[in-house]
């Protein structure tokens, strides 16, 4: 094992723990017809994570971190499977389209590109578990689109939230990491 793999596991299961406490601290749950949702900080290092780790280990990050929080909330267990996947493609696809060209997660417009992307397809794949659940569940179409209303709109606050506060603070962060020399170990 070379050290920057080493270093990217480390950085890896690091992004997994500040998203999962991230998660757990920073958020408001809100009750739904289709089940419950939250406003909440971890997203933001879900997408920061692709930024600074790339689309795989970022995904990881995500995915994992998020996932392990529903696996510790009785409320959420049932999901963690989905939350893993969803959110592995949210970090995955910043990462990928902020590290495009060899711009290594340093780009403003890549980062944004990146995390409009990544919160986009987290924004699909969640809703549209969602209503597809319902409609498995014998609602009409219609009905489960509107039982989703207060969970679209909280995902769309959750997306702008991390959106914006990734891209802001990617380059303090990043620029952090190179002053310390721990930008350079990940490769």
């Amino acid at each position: 094992m070379t050290d920057k793999t080493l270093y990217r596991m480390v950085f890896t299961a690091l992004m997994a723990a500040v998203v999962y406490v991230t998660t757990m601290f920073l958020k408001v749950t809100i009750p739904t017809p289709a089940g419950p949702t939250m406003v909440k900080v971890g997203n933001v290092f879900c997408l920061f994570s692709g930024m600074l780790l790339g689309p795989l280990y970022g995904g990881l990050a995500a995915g994992i971190g998020s996932m392990l929080f529903d696996l510790s909330d009785p409320m959420f267990a049932a999901s963690a499977p989905y939350t893993l996947v969803f959110f592995f493609a949210m970090g995955c696809v910043c990462g990928l389209i902020s590290h495009l060209g060899g711009a290594k997660g340093d780009a403003l417009g890549r980062n944004l590109a990146g995390a409009l992307a990544g919160s986009a397809v987290y924004y699909v794949l969640n809703i549209g578990k969602s209503i597809v659940l319902l409609i498995l569940a014998g609602s009409q179409p219609w009905a489960a689109v509107v039982a989703n209303g207060t969970k679209m709109a909280t995902s769309l606050v959750n997306a702008v939230i991390a959106v914006a506060l990734s891209v802001l603070l990617a380059k303090p962060l990043m620029g952090a990491l190179k002053r310390g020399g721990l930008l350079d170990k990940l490769g």
